[in-house]
């Protein structure tokens, strides 16, 4: 069964969303199609999420369930391997998942990512250091850097 449950945080409402005990969305959008309860993971997951925002966390340790295809669960895994504070480029991306052509598909696997934050779209940035392509708009990729770079 799915489950769904949205929070007010200080990036506006956030949807966190569970199947089978693994987390499937963590979007700004609000209905992904789930019955709405709090479950215990979905309390955890904003709960992580929550201190990120505050500081106080830099991993997220919580079970996840990425849904797409082979090509955008490699970038997607690649993600997690950004350390909390810095960034990457699409172009490296591409070639740590072995296909340094692959600039715009990463780009695009990046934009289909569905556990906002928890896999940190936000520290993929252009070649030239400018912050380009984000779903949820260049404002909150801004303050996502900005928190993580502020924070020791």
């Amino acid at each position: 069964m799915i489950f769904q449950f949205t929070y007010e945080t200080v990036l506006g409402d956030v949807t966190f969303v569970e199947e089978d005990g693994a987390l499937l969305v963590i979007s700004m959008k609000s209905d992904h199609g789930g019955k709405v309860a709090e479950t215990p993971l979905i309390k955890d997951a904003f709960q992580q999420l929550s201190e990120y925002l505050i500081g106080e966390r830099k991993e997220f340790d919580l079970p996840i369930r990425m849904r797409g295809t082979e090509f955008q669960k490699r970038v997607w895994r690649a993600l997690l391997d950004i350390p909390y504070g810095e960034t990457r480029s699409y172009k490296q991306i591409a070639e740590a998942i072995g296909n340094p052509k692959g600039v715009r598909a990463v780009g695009m696997a990046n934009n289909r990512n569905q556990l906002l934050i928890v896999i940190p779209c936000h520290r993929v940035i252009g070649a030239s250091g400018s912050l380009v392509g984000y779903g949820e708009g260049l404002e909150m990729k801004e303050f996502l850097l900005r928190l993580e770079k502020s924070l020791p």
